[in-house]
């Protein structure tokens, strides 16, 4: 799946068009990230907006699911037992897909069960673009706090420092209460309108080369409701295209 993904976005990419990848699960960040460092190289920088850091070494996780893990194989980390057909894959870039300083995570309040199961915050790895549910809620203008984040990405339309942004969103980065159709429900967390300001502000930055939205049960929205919000904020998230 990954590797299909990496050669659709890669193509796109390539003819200068605009990848939207819509996914059930997070993995699909894995062969994006790989695209963009295909075509773009050290200047491609990512901005995670996800409920959870995604970065347990896969002995640790709780699930054994590659969902919690993906963020950390793009950078680089947790590998040392993996087959060797994934670190050593010749048909795609090599590990790490994007530098840690080139990364920006907005939303994860997952910290203590990170704690519980003795894996160490990614907020000791990313200091200065690392902002938590809490951060977001307490910001009173979001537009200006993701402002703030992509000027300490050091982006650049001209020199080789960061200059392409992809673009993650994992709905369960959205409260319970915002959006219960996900599989694995968290306290906290923040609602439509602060996604949507986050969304733009990225979307409008002139950097963004690509959009993936993964989780989604629709097991949990018998009406189909929530699926509309979806839609909604799709629709929303490529009218800055």
């Amino acid at each position: 799946m990954i590797q299909s993904l990496y050669k659709s976005v890669n193509n796109a990419l390539k003819h200068d068009r605009f990848p939207l990848v819509i996914g059930g699960d997070c993995p699909i960040l894995l062969g994006c990230l790989a695209a963009a460092k295909e075509i773009h190289g050290s200047s491609a920088g990512l901005f995670f907006v996800d409920g959870h850091e995604d970065a347990y070494p896969p002995r640790k996780s709780p699930t054994g699911e590659a969902a919690d893990m993906e963020l950390g194989f793009a950078l680089g980390m947790n590998c040392e037992n993996l087959p060797s057909n994934i670190i050593d894959n010749s048909s795609w870039p090599p590990l790490p897909l994007v530098d840690a300083s080139n990364v920006c995570i907005l939303g994860p309040r997952d910290k203590k069960l990170l704690q519980e199961h003795g894996v160490e915050s990614l907020s000791s790895k990313i200091v200065e673009t690392f902002y938590d549910d809490i951060a977001l809620n307490k910001s009173k203008n979001t537009e200006a706090l993701i402002n703030r984040a992509l000027k300490q990405l050091n982006l650049s339309k001209t020199t080789a420092m960061v200059n392409k942004l992809w673009l993650h969103v994992d709905l369960d980065v959205l409260s319970t209460h915002s959006m219960p159709a996900v599989d694995y429900q968290q306290p906290g967390g923040i609602n439509w309108n602060q996604l949507k300001k986050i969304t733009k502000t990225v979307m409008s930055s002139g950097y963004t080369i690509g959009l993936n939205l993964t989780i989604y049960n629709p097991d949990m929205d018998p009406d189909g409701s929530f699926a509309k919000h979806i839609v909604n904020y799709l629709e929303y998230a490529v009218s800055f295209l």
